[in-house]
């Protein structure tokens, strides 16, 4: 049995695309996924699954989904280690850094530094950010709903489908795919 974890894209926001965790876990428990508990009430999910991978999973997840409620959803699957190696690799380790104006969006591809590469971190300071090899990390010091940074490194830019999680949700992600 490997673990995994499975992030949503924008449920549960503004009334929109509800979707209870108690659903959730019905979803997953069908799709033969064991263990399974959610975090918050913003589509996150941990559980263990044997024989399928992380795209099939989110595939799967998202076909239960429009089945069952009617409406699309982005979905995410990492495996735990991915979770895990995010956390290891902070690029801010060590620095003040709020963990609740700090996000990190896991990317449905490959980081492309490519993609940001006419960004001058100069010009968004205090704010800053650093690709990982599927996910963005985003300091936002002056609070996320504000951030230039957020509102320029988007899926349009960055060429592929995400989600964000603040650290604070990251971390005990991780931590609950670890026991």
């Amino acid at each position: 049995m490997t673990t995994y974890v499975a992030l949503l894209r924008g449920i549960n926001v503004g009334g929109k695309k509800r979707v209870p965790m108690q659903t959730l876990r019905e979803l997953l428990a069908g799709m033969g996924c064991e263990a399974v508990r959610t975090h918050l009430n913003s589509g996150n999910a941990v559980f263990t699954h044997a024989g399928a991978d992380e795209g099939t999973l989110a595939a799967r997840l998202e076909e239960a989904i429009e089945r069952e409620l009617g409406f699309s959803v982005t979905c995410l699957v990492r495996e735990a280690g991915e979770i895990r190696r995010v956390v290891d690799a902070n690029p801010f380790a060590g620095q003040e850094v709020d963990p609740a104006r700090f996000l990190v969006t896991f990317l449905a591809g490959p980081a492309d530094p490519a993609t940001v590469a006419d960004l001058d971190p100069a010009e968004y300071a205090p704010e800053a950010f650093a690709l990982g090899e599927r996910e963005v990390y985003l300091h936002c010091a002056q609070g996320i709903r504000d951030s230039r940074l957020g509102r320029v490194l988007t899926e349009r830019r960055l060429g592929t489908a995400g989600t964000a999680r603040n650290w604070n949700t990251i971390t005990r992600l991780a931590d609950m795919a670890g026991e």
